[in-house]
């Protein structure tokens, strides 16, 4: 059976690698961010908001959709739901929406979190529903922090949690010096840790009796 696999690209983008098809999640401006963003190609790219460490979908070649709003989507096998938040905890007035998106892939249930600003309602984590892997915002001052992703990770309780979006070398200091530094998470959930270059995996490898963070490397 083929596996699929996460690549990290840096910041809150990924690569997702699968049987019938390929998602990037937010893509980020190089310059902005600080850290080089990889050439690639993908079938599917999703936007959680609109900044520019978000939303460079057009660095991205050979894509079929580019999914920026909630609803519920399908592309080459793979599912997708956008589920609407926000990117603060006062509703959106800071700094804008938030898009969750609920991948399925090969029989795996993925969540993107984006920039999420706050915790979880109850009908928000009913939709999301049983998680196989969490990608969660961990850094703080534009996002939730250690502690409230920790809540996060806590409320959806996903079999693999991949931590994003914080204080990584050669991410651009003025703009992304606030950001906390993952092992603060990592001591907030308390959760064991593997480290690894990228995530390969089936359905049948997630236990739901044994959690885990997976700390990826960044691939650019």
């Amino acid at each position: 059976m083929t596996m699929m696999d996460i690549i990290y690209l840096g910041h809150s983008s990924f690569k997702l690698k699968g049987k019938t098809g390929t998602l990037i999640t937010d893509p980020f401006d190089p310059k902005m961010v600080g850290i080089k963003f990889v050439k690639t190609s993908a079938d599917i790219v999703t936007l959680s908001h609109s900044h520019s460490d978000h939303n460079q979908s057009n660095l991205i070649s050979d894509t079929r959709m580019v999914i920026d709003g909630p609803g519920e989507y399908e592309v080459v096998g793979i599912s997708i739901i956008g589920i609407p938040s926000f990117h603060d905890d006062k509703k959106g007035e800071e700094r804008g929406n938030n898009i969750i998106f609920v991948i399925e892939m090969d029989g795996l249930r993925i969540v993107h979190l984006g920039d999420l600003g706050h915790e979880l309602s109850e009908s928000v984590i009913n939709h999301v529903g049983t998680v196989d892997i969490l990608m969660v915002p961990v850094g703080g001052f534009y996002t939730v922090d250690a502690e409230k992703a920790a809540s996060v990770v806590r409320s959806i309780e996903p079999s693999i949690v991949i931590p994003m979006h914080y204080l990584t070398p050669g991410l651009n200091p003025e703009r992304f010096g606030k950001l906390q530094k993952v092992e603060e998470f990592l001591t907030a959930t308390g959760l064991p840790v593997e480290k690894m270059d990228k995530l390969s995996l089936k359905k049948s490898d997630i236990s739901e009796e044994s959690k885990k963070i997976v700390l990826l490397e960044i691939k650019n």
